[in-house]
């Protein structure tokens, strides 16, 4: 992990991460790298993106959906259209889009135009957190959208420093999954630059793990 030099940078960190962030955000600070790699049963995608001002992000984004059957490869660009803040919350509105190639099997033989448009939204405390994400796909050769929403609670409060837990509950809506709706209990757990979660969706037996890393 890189040591941050820069009194200025550090401080940036801390303001970003402090209250402490409990969502995995799609814009990180000026001139911070993000790496995001999610895991569940269905599917399984890394996202790595650059944040050139504090409302925006660029990078990579891979995808691919086992319980369908396809494989995405593309740009992401993400904007953050609104913050809310107060003493006690803050929320976040943000839009993502991207364009790239899509291939119904997975093995490269048949390459599609492809591409992805998605709003996301959050509020969190202290204590609380909500969110919402919607994403629609056009796939060349079909169409996908999914839909999840989240309600967490910290069992805790911890200061700046520590280990911060969050015990959440998402659903999850996917029209054309063998099972299209489902819930699944899950933990966060946040340090420093890095998040993980872990989880399971008993409807379909299967377990979720997901790991970011900010730089």
């Amino acid at each position: 992990m890189k040591h941050f030099q820069c009194a200025g940078l550090a401080l940036a960190i801390g303001l970003t991460l402090y209250v402490p962030i409990a969502e995995a955000r799609p814009v990180s600070y000026p001139g911070g790298w993000t790496v995001m790699q999610m895991n569940n049963g269905d599917m399984s995608s890394a996202h790595v993106h650059y944040s050139p001002t504090f409302k925006d992000s660029i990078g990579l984004y891979s995808e691919r959906n086992w319980g369908e059957d396809w494989h995405f490869t593309g740009v992401q660009y993400n904007r953050l259209v609104k913050r809310w803040n107060t003493p006690t919350s803050q929320a976040n509105l943000y839009l993502k889009a991207a364009a790239g190639q899509a291939d119904p099997f997975g093995d490269g033989a048949n390459v599609e135009a492809a591409g992805f448009v998605g709003l996301g939204a959050d509020w969190e405390t202290r204590r609380w957190f909500v969110s919402y994400e919607g994403r629609a796909y056009d796939l060349g050769f079909d169409k996908d959208a999914r839909q999840s929403a989240r309600v967490g609670v910290a069992p805790y409060v911890g200061d700046f420093g520590d280990l911060h837990t969050w015990l959440m509950l998402q659903v999850e809506n996917q029209p054309e999954s063998d099972t299209p709706t489902t819930l699944t209990p899950l933990v966060r757990f946040f340090y420093d630059v890095q998040l993980l979660e872990i989880g399971y969706t008993p409807e379909s037996e299967e377990f979720m793990l997901n790991w970011i890393v900010r730089f």
